[in-house]
């Protein structure tokens, strides 16, 4: 049974509610379809899924885009209701006719609902009707046939088909007669083939044929040979070992005495020793600066602005000039296709997954389908624009990303600021944890370190390294510790001390892991970080909507707790090696809804930055 059915506008004002559905929705659907879907660029799916305790519903929907309408129909995902898609769209063409801008309430639409509701069941029962009716018929057929078929098969007497059923059991017969050797009875052509075959493949011995066998026995005693001759020589003398050849540098004449190039100081074993202060002498990190775009993708793009000019001349100077005065009445899909085709193999080759290239592109046509060209302007240009306003919709982020006003806020409070990173091997979670430090360094905030990856060699050494060069505290266990209990032992440490902030680095995982992934969930549940940090590759492609999903996945299915805790924000590295190719930074953020809050663009401690959303959607488009 349909829940709910209603028509508001794209500002969010609702114009009409069936009242005889007027039941209360357990949750908040339709907000959290408009949050989550709509506004995030998802609209092109066929429906959107909404769970909540004691209730799970299917949303679907459709625009009106000329108007700003959306039609909204809500029921029970249990149901499957085939006349939605159609009471949607009879619901948007009635309503669309008695539409006036000007108006709010439309209470004379209910008596128009009934009638349509019920000519859309109706239709739908007959649409099932008749289906079942075809394929009773197309069972019947195939029954039919199958007797049919029986009857003819066995039913008939004499003929040419029991001539040839005879003649196919005859040599049927002899060819059972020659597979079992059985040559007594058999005419001179069957004796003549079973002696042709044994003498071919030396199924018999006594013919002195290749024998198999023998030749096997022969390879094995003189393979035992070789073994016995090789086992009495090395008994009888020993050979010595060689020793190993060092190959010496070579000495010129006019060289240089040899330099020592380590200049490593000596340290104990747990890494203390007198260690040169770098942290102050490396400059501010671009994290404080500002990024200037350059004006060179604005040329780019004036210049493609002429060509798709001079490739639409072709089509002839008049019509096209007509079309671009007057506008076209409404776009369709089919003028759409092309330049969203061209749209999306531009996004791929960025290094956008295939899959969210398309979702955005299906989005990007809901949005002007039915829509009216203005006046002089192009199909390619206005996809363009629509598709530049989605992008900077999508990586702008929803919600406030100051760290430093957030550890403040901890700070009053009296506990430490926590953040976790968490990510698949190799991405540079400890380096760019350490970039995180020396930026809040630089903002007077004291940090301590927490070495939680107790699975990796060298991972503790690794950021004791760090910690050392920085001058700043580091809380660690050694290896084979539980993770969550090293964390939680940090933290109190880090209250004991004063720390405003404690850096959780964890160990590399496979979002596929499970044991990996279950001491992650216990780390985040045990310890409720303020901060959970994805630090992906800007390297990848596809792969990055499979890394984030699962890992938000298994984080959901894997915490003992029934508040979720998912993947707050986005540290993106190695981004000074891609290029132009900048789409993982939009494929991570669409899958996931967190935001890229740091970027990572190079090994010294200030190479951490911003991202930047305007570079990066020209990036993306040009």
């Amino acid at each position: 049974m349909l829940e709910q059915l209603l028509v508001f506008t794209r500002g969010g004002l609702i114009l009409w509610a069936c009242r005889e559905l007027s039941k209360a929705l357990q949750g908040s659907p339709i907000d959290t379809l408009i949050r989550s879907c709509l506004l995030e660029e998802r609209s092109g799916a066929i429906s959107y899924n909404y769970d909540t305790p004691g209730a799970s519903y299917t949303l679907k929907w459709t625009f009106h885009n000329e108007l700003g309408l959306v039609f909204v129909a809500v029921y029970q995902r249990i149901l499957h209701l085939l006349y939605v898609d159609d009471l949607l769209s009879m619901v948007k063409r009635e309503f669309s006719s008695i539409y006036d801008p000007k108006r709010t309430e439309y209470d004379e639409f209910d008596e128009i609902f009934k009638q349509l509701r019920l000519e859309a069941e109706s239709r739908a029962e007959e649409l099932k009707k008749s289906s079942s009716q075809l394929g009773a018929k197309a069972g019947s057929k195939k029954v039919d046939q199958v007797q049919k078929g029986g009857f003819d098969h066995g039913g008939k007497k004499g003929g040419s088909g029991d001539m040839k059923k005879d003649g196919g059991d005859e040599e049927s017969g002899k060819a059972r007669k020659r597979e079992n050797g059985n040559v007594n009875g058999g005419t001179r052509e069957e004796l003549s083939f079973n002696g042709g075959v044994n003498g071919k493949t030396g199924l018999t011995s006594d013919n002195g044929a290749f024998d198999v066998n023998k030749l096997q026995h022969k390879l094995r005693s003189k393979g035992g040979k070789k073994t016995d001759n090789t086992v009495v020589s090395s008994k009888g003398s020993k050979a010595e070992p060689k020793k190993k050849v060092v190959k010496k540098n070579r000495v010129w004449d006019d060289s240089p005495p040899e330099v020592k190039l380590d200049y490593t100081d000596p340290v104990d074993e747990k890494g203390d020793g007198n260690v040169k202060v770098v942290a102050v002498d490396e400059g501010e990190s671009m994290m404080d600066k500002e990024e200037i775009i350059s004006s060179d993708s604005e040329v780019e793009e004036d210049e493609q602005v002429q060509g798709d000019a001079k490739v639409e001349t072709k089509k002839g100077w008049f019509s096209s000039m007509f079309q671009s005065i007057a506008g076209k009445a409404n776009l369709e899909k089919a003028d759409l296709e092309p330049a969203l085709k061209a749209l999306k193999d531009r996004l791929m080759t960025k290094n956008v997954a295939e899959e969210i290239a398309e979702k955005l592109c299906e989005s990007v046509a809901a949005s002007l389908e039915g829509k009216k060209l203005a006046s002089f302007t192009r199909v390619s240009s206005t996809v363009q624009a629509a598709m530049e306003e989605a992008l900077v919709r999508i990586l702008t982020p929803k919600r406030s990303i100051d760290i430093l006003r957030d550890v403040h806020a901890a700070k009053e409070q009296g506990k430490p600021y926590v953040v976790v990173f968490v990510g698949v091997n190799g991405v540079g979670k400890s380096t760019n944890l350490a970039k995180v430090a020396y930026w809040l360094l630089q903002h007077k905030v004291s940090v301590m370190m927490a070495a939680c990856d107790t699975f990796r060699s060298g991972a503790v050494e690794q950021l004791r390294t760090h910690a050392r060069r920085l001058q700043i505290p580091i809380f660690e266990k050694g290896y084979e510790k539980d993770p969550a209990v090293v964390a939680k032992e940090a933290i109190q440490e880090a209250t004991h001390n004063g720390s405003d902030v404690v850096l959780v680095d964890t160990a590399g995982r496979m979002q596929d892991n499970e044991p990996l992934m279950r001491a992650l969930s216990k780390l985040i549940y045990l310890n409720s970080p303020d901060l959970v940090l994805f630090v992906g590759e800007a390297l990848v492609g596809n792969d990055a909507v499979d890394q984030l999903s699962k890992f938000n996945q298994k984080l959901a299915d894997l915490s003992p707790s029934p508040s979720l805790r998912l993947i707050d924000g986005i540290l993106l590295t190695k981004f000074d090696t891609i290029d132009d190719k900048v789409g993982a930074a939009l494929s991570m953020v669409y899958i996931s809804g967190a935001p890229v809050m740091f970027v990572g663009c190079g090994q010294s401690y200030t190479d951490l930055k911003k991202l930047n959303v305007k570079s990066i959607v020209k990036t993306l488009l040009k």
